[in-house]
């Protein structure tokens, strides 16, 4: 859309006011409400945005070690570009556009910090070589009769959720919350968020929304843009929502799978799918999936984000332990899905929780598969069975964020795929959040030690 488009949308919608953000490396959403004017103003050559949001952590607390901003720079302003083309107006607020932005420096060169500007160079790269990347996103989340006030006071312990008992994919429970599920589906396609299926999981209170696939960045925008708008449309509902990978360890955790393909430059044609191969996979996506699998330990800081995720690395709760792949194997890190036709050829990262920032958890998986396409990696021999085990095939993943993080720092790949930058601020980030956890005093520690010990 161009400025004149969106000028008359605006005019016949009755947009009054309009919400402008971007989203920072923890995968929140980072924003201000601005009046129309100062959207037209601002659209034509970008506004200031203060870049204390690459410079602090999930709980607004100031990193002590960032290079991108800091007190040596005096926290200055980023360029944030509007988006045109991410033009949107959430339902329950009619009279508000919503666009997103991509941060820049002063200089006009993406931002080394924004996670969207990362994945739009490396959908680039896929790009320049003939390929359009297409991508989609799974959520679990777990949702309570609860409100932000309830939560604290509670201090998130002994929640109530919004249904009891183990019930998977159960017609009867959707049923019974016909309108929450019916607002979800609605609100989410009014807002430019297509959702394939939506379904119970196995646990209280617990859901999974299946996205439709779309062109990477487009993808990315929109499970982004679910799970922030899950938390808002729960809160209508005098309800709240987790993404948290591990938020009960006596319950299952919340995945976030991604499912991923190459498409020709046009998008008509799947170039993972191969009807003459024996497995039904072309060769391109063998050496895709020699790339995710290769890459994976020394990748998964970017794909386990927080200490929290690796909780999640258990035995029994469906996370891979160890780098594999297989076809329709669930237990894998990767499984491969050839069907049913050629349109449905694709590889779903099964490592991923549902705590993924979708920009850099995208970013990471298609330049890794890039990189094994273009070395011709080949991939492993697929793994038949449960590839859960500590014996499986497979090498190891890093099972804490301490050990993932010293992974990513030391991989040429990762700095090769992504830029030195990014990569270099990430850790840095990450470092700081394990540094943080190093000096929390758990419940458990408590319980397990204060009388004994």
């Amino acid at each position: 859309m161009d400025l004149t488009e969106i000028r008359a949308a605006f005019e016949e919608r009755g947009i009054r006011k309009v919400k402008l953000g971007g989203f920072d490396v923890d995968g929140v959403l980072r924003g201000k409400l601005v009046s129309t004017r100062k959207f037209f103003s601002a659209a034509k050559s970008g506004f200031g945005f203060c870049d204390v949001i690459f410079g602090w952590d999930v709980a607004d607390t100031l990193y002590d070690n960032a290079t991108v901003t800091g007190w040596k720079t005096g926290y200055p302003d980023a360029l944030a570009r509007i988006d045109l083309d991410s033009f949107r107006v959430l339902p329950y607020e009619p009279d508000t556009a919503c666009f997103l932005v991509d941060f820049h420096l002063p200089n006009g060169k993406p931002h080394p910090a924004c996670p969207r500007s990362l994945l739009k160079r490396v959908a680039a790269r896929a790009e320049a070589s003939g390929y359009r990347p297409r991508f989609s996103g799974e959520f679990e989340f777990w949702v309570f009769r609860e409100d932000p006030q309830t939560l604290q006071t509670k201090g998130f312990r002994d929640l109530t959720p919004l249904s009891p008992g183990m019930f998977g994919y159960s017609w009867l429970r959707e049923g019974q919350h016909n309108e929450l599920a019916s607002d979800i589906l609605e609100t989410m396609e009014a807002f430019g968020i297509e959702i394939e299926g939506l379904h119970t999981e196995t646990g209280p209170g617990v859901w999974e929304a299946a996205l439709r696939y779309d062109d990477v960045v487009r993808a990315a925008d929109q499970a982004a843009l679910f799970k922030t708008t899950m938390k808002q449309l729960c809160h209508r509902h005098g309800l709240s929502v987790t993404f948290m990978a591990k938020w009960n360890a006596a319950l299952p955790g919340s995945s976030g799978h991604l499912h991923q393909s190459l498409w020709d430059g046009e998008g008509d044609v799947n170039l993972f799918a191969d009807a003459k191969s024996p497995d039904g996979l072309s060769t391109l996506a063998h050496h895709y999936i020699g790339g995710l699998v290769s890459l994976a330990p020394e990748l998964t800081a970017l794909f386990s984000p927080f200490i929290n995720t690796y909780k999640r690395y258990v035995p029994g709760v469906w996370a891979p332990l160890r780098a594999s792949w297989g076809i329709e194997n669930r237990t894998c890190g990767v499984r491969a899905i050839t069907g049913p036709g050629a349109s449905a050829a694709r590889v779903e990262l099964r490592q991923t929780a549902a705590d993924i920032n979708p920009f850099i958890a995208m970013a990471a998986s298609l330049g890794a598969g890039l990189h094994g396409i273009e070395g011709g990696m080949e991939a492993p021999a697929p793994v038949q069975g449960d590839a859960t085990g500590m014996e499986a095939p497979g090498a190891p993943l890093p099972l804490t964020l301490d050990h993932a993080v010293r992974a990513l720092e030391a991989s040429d790949a990762a700095k090769q795929i992504l830029g030195e930058a990014f990569v270099d601020h990430y850790v840095r980030s990450r470092d700081w959040e394990v540094r943080q956890y190093r000096k929390a005093v758990t419940d458990w520690e408590l319980r397990r030690y204060f009388e004994v010990v």
